[in-house]
């Protein structure tokens, strides 16, 4: 083989792997946004850039977490590091005197009622936080979600199931009262992400529905200024979702980001292409992009780079 032709097929396979390791990253996965990498929850995030785990609240400047994980988690009061092991840990305000919450841990889902933790085997558990507490929610599970007051899991199946808070129709199926248990609401679903009232799910081929509180517009154009009680279609062609207290986001397989809620409006709008992680909090975005650097901002604002500086 000649050595240009060589160097040829060379970079050929770069670019696939290149492709490929994008693909990996951004495909959804069980966490409280598009990658197990970022994690928001009202004002706090999370990220781990690199093999460095950080914490921040609001518009401040990430700070080095002394711990090592494979994914980030915030909820309530307790923010949540998952190590290589599978162990789960979690602390307040001092990752010195984090605690081990579970062991066998595959991902997890944060948030106000605590953690959805999928285990290795494929069995579902709700873990009460940093206090404690456990108990087994279902086997053969794919994923899980947990919003504030409703939480969400899909079977492997990709049937949806969903349990707590349904007065804002976060059920999605019509029904406005809580059920005893979780019961079945969509099929064909491959992630699902829930926040303030509202939940927002991608389906295998790719199309991005939404279901609950829609007053700036979380979920779309459907029941907005109020609710929306039934599953609808917002966009398609997405590859990973995250929403917020109040705006949703999708990754297209082009890269690009699709925003759409407080801020923007109901129909999704481009706001920075090559991203291959984004989660959302209360008011902020954050987002990882193929580069590895990580950006910040508020609705309507230019982003910022944070990582690297």
């Amino acid at each position: 083989m000649r050595r240009t032709e060589k160097l040829d097929r060379l970079g050929i396979f770069a670019r696939y792997v290149a492709g490929l390791a994008f693909v990996v990253s951004a495909a959804p996965v069980l966490a409280d946004s598009s990658s197990p990498l970022l994690a928001a929850y009202y004002d706090r995030h999370m990220a781990i850039v690199g093999a460095t785990v950080y914490a921040w609240r609001g518009d401040d400047t990430p700070k080095r977490v002394p711990l090592k994980g494979v994914q980030v988690g915030v909820g309530d009061d307790t923010h949540y590091v998952l190590t290589g092991g599978g162990t789960l840990l979690g602390f307040r305000n001092d990752p010195a005197r984090a605690k081990q919450l579970v062991t066998g841990i595959a991902r997890f889902a944060a948030g106000s009622s605590g953690v959805l933790a999928l285990k290795t085997n494929g069995a579902l558990w709700w873990i009460g936080g940093h206090s404690g507490g456990k108990r087994k929610i279902a086997d053969k599970v794919l994923a899980a979600a947990v919003g504030d007051g409703a939480n969400y899991y899909i079977a492997k199946s990709g049937v949806l199931f969903v349990k707590g808070r349904a007065s804002r129709g976060q059920y999605g199926d019509g029904r406005l009262r809580t059920t005893p248990d979780f019961v079945r609401t969509a099929a064909g679903v491959k992630q699902i992400t829930a926040h303030t009232g509202h939940a927002i799910l991608l389906k295998i081929d790719g199309d991005v529905m939404g279901t609950g509180g829609n007053i700036y517009g979380p979920v779309g154009r459907h029941g907005l200024g109020d609710k929306a009680v039934r599953w609808s279609k917002i966009m398609s062609g997405a590859l990973a979702i995250a929403t917020g207290s109040s705006h949703s986001l999708a990754i297209r397989r082009d890269g690009m980001l699709m925003v759409w809620g407080r801020g923007y409006g109901p129909e999704p709008k481009p706001v920075m292409a090559g991203v291959s992680a984004v989660a959302a909090g209360s008011r902020a975005t954050i987002a990882l992009k193929r580069d590895g650097s990580l950006w910040q901002w508020a609705p309507g604002k230019k982003p910022r780079k944070l990582l690297p500086r």
